[in-house]
């Protein structure tokens, strides 16, 4: 069943979408050489209990980790561990939490010294490839208007989009219907209604489209082993643009 939020809930997803935008912020800046994916994670379980919200990815589906940080050829739910981010890297955030009933879920890939041109490019598309997707969520629309434009933008770069791990409807549960995949043809699936509250969330691969589960049975990587990239906003479909709920401060 597709919800379609009330504006009193949209009130409080507001309110839960800047919250989990700050803490991804916040832990985003700390990224540097010499930090641990746990300590990073650490840190946002902090700024997430301190706000008086819930993590929501701890435990999630027996998950063991505080917040996914997934590193280079790691494309989502990587667990944090004792891993020391280096020069070159790129370490996916992705932040979750639930304040006053609703969720917050948000994403952004940070480049940390990386000078190799294509991992830049790799990392602006698939930001770009986020932007066409909101562009593309606007009422009377189709849900695979979006998935088409993810697709696009990230196929004209050379780029390959995430099969086998796709968006999400969201609101008191983490993962409500629809599913919101990065490929498809455009008009096709649910029509986009005033109200409704997705996860868009461009998995972009270096290389090939192929992934795979590590034995931790939680993180996917890249078959090929290529670098990949992951943003994700919180967006509600308005009349006009669609509102970004995890926009951020400045943003």
């Amino acid at each position: 069943m597709i919800i379609v939020k009330s504006e009193s809930d949209l009130l409080k997803m507001r309110a839960s979408g800047k919250l989990v935008a700050t803490v991804r912020d916040t832990v985003a800046a700390e990224i540097r050489p010499g930090v641990t994916t746990a300590e990073l994670a650490d840190y946002a379980h902090e700024l997430i209990e301190k706000a008086g919200a819930t993590n929501a990815f701890f435990g999630y589906r027996g998950f063991p980790g505080k917040v996914c940080i997934s590193v280079n050829d790691a494309v989502v739910h990587g667990i944090p561990d004792d891993r020391r981010i280096t020069m070159g890297d790129i370490v996916s955030l992705d932040v979750g939490l639930v304040l006053d009933g609703f969720v917050g879920d948000t994403a952004t890939t940070v480049m940390v010294g990386v000078t190799d041109p294509d991992v830049m490019r790799l990392v602006r598309v698939t930001e770009d490839a986020l932007q066409a997707g909101i562009s593309a969520a606007r009422v009377g629309g189709r849900l695979t208007d979006i998935s088409s434009a993810v697709q696009k933008t990230a196929e004209k770069a050379g780029f390959s989009v995430v099969r086998d791990f796709v968006g999400h409807g969201i609101g008191r549960n983490m993962h409500e219907d629809p599913q919101v995949p990065n490929f498809g043809q455009p008009g096709k699936g649910a029509v986009l209604r005033q109200g409704m509250t997705l996860a868009i969330e461009p998995m972009v691969n270096m290389g090939r489209a192929a992934v795979t589960i590590e034995d931790d049975n939680w993180t996917v990587v890249t078959e090929d082993g290529s670098f990949s990239a992951h943003c994700e906003h919180m967006i509600a479909i308005r009349d006009g643009e669609a509102e970004i709920l995890t926009r951020g401060e400045g943003a």
